[in-house]
């Protein structure tokens, strides 16, 4: 490419194109060495392009793709393009940036092969999005981007502050745990120790002396003294798990814990202190339990302090795409994987199933899915049978096409936002004609906010 600051002649058509581009052009050579190199390519890389032409790519671009997984390479090799790859490169500043490229064969007039050519997009602003988008859906080890769960993520940040106690109620497999730890991690009490008890696990008398501890003596086989999980936590948090499954006679003792912050070890002649945060947790209803008689009223209304209610997952699936990236991302590291993700006649599968066992049911079939998915995209086939519907059933039929219009809903919001409300640029994205996105918009029912009063044309 002739760079006209340089040369007066006047460039080609096609190079008058390849210096207007926004993406990052070069060329190279049989021997790996740059032979033109656009506007775009010295704006992202900070190379000019005196300096860039002549050396080996790998030399330029500095990039995690260069040697055995170099796209341009394979091309090359096999004849065969290669879009959209993601990858990043280091520029001049010693700065990681992250693009997509794609690649070609280079040929002379007579067809034989002199080289190859590659597009970079920088996705800098993207990928800034995205944190930004994710940063808004996560709290601590919680993502969500579900409004139930919008506010109770609002709320989170002043329940850690408070030293109040905290009753955290959901069904089995809401993520109660999560919300507790995650109440911790944003308290003062930070670094202190998080101590986490399933009441519902543990006999009574068992649990007694795991809460409490024992002294010495206190009962056969008690040969030393040992600290209760009361005395691990320390000036940190208590986590009590399924407290509705403890007896009346503890529910005594942990009431007078929570009125006099003391308790008595077992086989102890004196009171010990605690300056521990309780946290409590059940999936039963404490106040039917209450008015059974089951539950004590007072250790009630002491635990029902602050009250946090997690939705089940039936009341969120939006949640579901971005809970299944995620698990999809733990189990790549702890298996060793590279899945890419999940189908979308997957994902729509998922979203249509009720979900009794909540976000620990989802996060088990995931994991399942690892089994018989070894890389590629999970797919229908990589499934548990039991989540697939009856052929047939009107009522699953009905529950996949809601399903699909979910993910429609969420990936049409997700354009519009990244695109700053406007229409045309979001289809654009989404691949589709404008006219086909309005027309799914008005279904859906969704109407983007315009980005200011100054003119309505700006969100087309």
């Amino acid at each position: 490419m002739t760079n006209p600051k340089n040369n007066a002649t006047a460039p080609t058509p096609t190079e008058a194109i390849l210096e207007s581009i926004s993406d990052g052009v070069f060329t190279v050579d049989l021997e790996w060495r740059i032979s033109s190199f656009n506007r775009a390519a010295e704006t992202i890389t900070g190379v000019p392009r005196d300096e860039a032409i002549g050396r080996r790519c790998s030399e330029v671009l500095r990039s995690n793709m260069c040697g055995a997984d170099c796209a341009l390479r394979q091309t090359l090799q096999t004849g065969q393009p290669v879009i959209s790859k993601s990858g990043y490169i280091i520029d001049a500043d010693g700065n990681r940036i992250p693009i997509s490229i794609s690649t070609a064969v280079l040929r002379d007039g007579d067809g034989r092969v002199i080289g190859g050519a590659e597009t970079f997009r920088d996705l800098s602003e993207i990928e800034a999005l995205r944190r930004e988008l994710a940063g808004r859906a996560r709290v601590g080890d919680l993502v969500s981007r579900s409004a139930l769960m919008q506010r109770i993520f609002e709320a989170l940040p002043a329940i850690a502050a408070s030293p109040s106690t905290v009753l955290i109620l959901g069904e089995t497999g809401t993520g109660k745990d999560l919300v507790a730890q995650t109440i911790h991690d944003l308290s003062p009490r930070r670094e202190a120790p998080f101590v986490a008890v399933n009441c519902g696990a543990l006999p009574e008398s068992l649990l007694e002396s795991e809460l409490f501890g024992y002294k010495a003596g206190a009962f056969t086989g008690a040969t030393k003294d040992k600290p209760g999980r009361f005395a691990m936590a320390g000036s940190g948090t208590l986590f009590l798990d399924e407290i509705g499954e403890i007896s009346p006679v503890l529910q005594v003792k942990l009431l007078r814990v929570l009125q006099e912050r003391e308790y008595e070890p077992l086989g102890a002649t004196r009171s010990e202190h605690t300056a521990a945060r309780i946290i409590v947790a059940t999936h039963q209803d404490l106040g039917e339990q209450m008015r059974r008689g089951a539950f004590r009223e007072d250790l009630y209304y002491r635990v029902n302090v602050v009250r946090v209610e997690l939705p089940p997952l039936r009341r969120r699936k939006e949640d579901i795409p971005l809970l299944v990236e995620r698990f999809i991302e733990r189990f790549n590291h702890l298996q060793q994987k590279t899945l890419q993700g999940m189908t979308t006649d997957a994902l729509s599968l998922l979203m249509g199933y009720a979900w009794p066992g909540n976000v620990r049911e989802l996060e088990n079939v995931v994991e399942r899915s690892f089994i018989t998915c070894q890389d590629g995209l999970i797919g229908l086939e990589h499934l548990p049978d039991d989540l697939k519907p009856q052929a047939g059933s009107q009522t699953a039929e009905t529950g996949i096409k809601a399903a699909h219009d979910l993910l429609d809903a969420q990936a049409i919001r997700t354009a519009l936002s990244a695109n700053r409300n406007n229409r045309t640029a979001a289809a654009r994205a989404l691949g589709i004609h404008k006219t086909t996105l309005f027309r799914r918009m008005k279904k859906l029912g969704i109407t983007p906010p315009r980005t200011d009063g100054r003119s309505s044309r700006q969100n087309e």
